[in-house]
């Protein structure tokens, strides 16, 4: 049976580099660093003992090099599940499309994803600074909707007890890291269930000039208990990894500096050095 081809209107490659991150496949390593904020990209790989390769294509950034022997690539997504997806499916395709002939490879690989990201804490026993690696996330963003994603029945059950919460008009989704990198990324961090968002503001429970709609927003997400993990961060992104990552076949896991706690209402003053420790932390781990 002859391979299905994948048309240039669905997958768009141009002079043999990937329409949106502007990567050839040889630019990019089987270990990725994930960050959201493209400025961020350079003070991951400032601790590269050696950079081949500097691509930028408006918010995403790529530098890939190498730390020790390791192969290893950073790139910036922006911000939000949406660019998530984006990211995702091409650097999936930059390993696993053939860009000749514009099929699936018969060899699949599975890439090593790490997430080093930023978030604002809702228990207000964990110190600000602190780092927490995700077990999992639950996606209070509509990205699944589109694929087929079926939560399993935990997650169907959790989720169905934030959507009754939250007053919710659709059912979120809830996805897993890797175990393996939550051993070899999460060690002696702080661990918990992460709530990723569609947005910074009204669907974190915050106000500003409007009022959010779901009323004690961050008291009903805190107070929930169906999972052997609280929940204990909001961010933009992790969700809509790990769902993608476990649908792709990759391993992914997300580690964050939590430089707010929304329970104290408190703002770290330290964020940039909370950040460069995680990276760090992720770096002599690599």
């Amino acid at each position: 049976m002859s391979k299905s081809r994948i048309p240039e209107s669905e997958l768009i490659l141009v002079d043999g580099r990937v329409y949106h991150l502007n990567l050839k496949p040889d630019q990019i390593a089987n270990t990725v660093i994930l960050v959201g904020d493209p400025e961020r990209v350079p003070k991951v790989s400032l601790y590269f003992d050696k950079i081949e390769h500097q691509v930028s294509s408006r918010e995403l950034v790529t530098h890939t090099g190498y730390v020790g022997e390791k192969r290893v690539s950073v790139v910036s997504s922006g911000m939000g599940t949406d660019n998530v997806e984006l990211v995702m499916t091409e650097l999936d395709a930059l390993v696993n499309i053939d860009f000749e002939s514009r099929t699936i490879k018969d060899e699949l690989t599975s890439l090593e994803l790490i997430r080093i990201g930023t978030s604002g804490c809702m228990q207000a026993d964990i110190p600000l600074d602190a780092h927490l690696a995700s077990i999992g996330a639950v996606g209070l963003d509509t990205l699944m909707s589109f694929y087929n994603w079926e939560n399993d029945g935990l997650g169907e059950k959790v989720c169905t007890e934030i959507r009754e919460a939250l007053e919710l008009q659709f059912t979120p989704y809830l996805a897993y890291a890797d175990s393996e990198l939550i051993e070899k990324y999460g060690q002696d961090l702080e661990k918990g269930i992460t709530v990723t968002s569609p947005g910074f503001y009204a669907p974190q429970g915050r106000e500003v000039r409007l009022k959010t709609k779901v009323g004690d927003f961050l008291d009903k997400l805190a107070a929930l208990n169906l999972l052997e993990n609280r929940f204990t961060n909001f961010e933009m992104e992790t969700a809509g990894y790990y769902a993608l990552a476990n649908l792709l076949g990759h391993k992914m896991v997300s580690l964050n500096a939590l430089i707010a706690n929304r329970a104290r209402q408190e703002f770290s003053d330290n964020h940039e050095e909370a950040i460069d420790r995680l990276i760090r932390w992720v770096i002599s781990r690599i």
